[in-house]
């Protein structure tokens, strides 16, 4: 019993980060964390200030794209990472189960 509670757990994490991950490729700011806002705001002023100038925006547009890959690839890990818990205790329990039942005495 308690090991299906933890997967519910797991579960809802799981949703909520692929939630991110998704909002994170269609270029939403919500689920970034402190230091990937700031990358993709400073990288979005910069090339701001360089059209505004007249300049090319080249280095400006990679560091933005290089601030939502991070996002992206950090948001997958953590993915990666739960589901791999999930299944581990999936596996312990199954584990507990087996050897509760062999150890009956009928």
């Amino acid at each position: 019993m308690m090991a299906k509670a933890d997967t519910r757990r797991l579960d809802r994490a799981i949703q909520q980060t692929t939630r991110k991950l998704d909002a994170v490729r269609n270029r939403e700011l919500w689920p970034l964390d402190g230091r990937e806002r700031r990358a993709v705001l400073a990288a979005l002023t910069g090339g701001s200030v360089r059209v505004v100038r007249g300049r090319g925006t080249d280095r400006a547009e990679q560091k933005l794209d290089t601030a939502w890959s991070a996002a992206e690839t950090r948001l997958v890990a953590e993915i990666a990472a739960l589901q791999t818990e999930r299944a581990r205790l999936v596996t312990e329990a199954a584990t507990t189960k087996a050897a509760k039942k062999s150890s009956g005495w009928w």
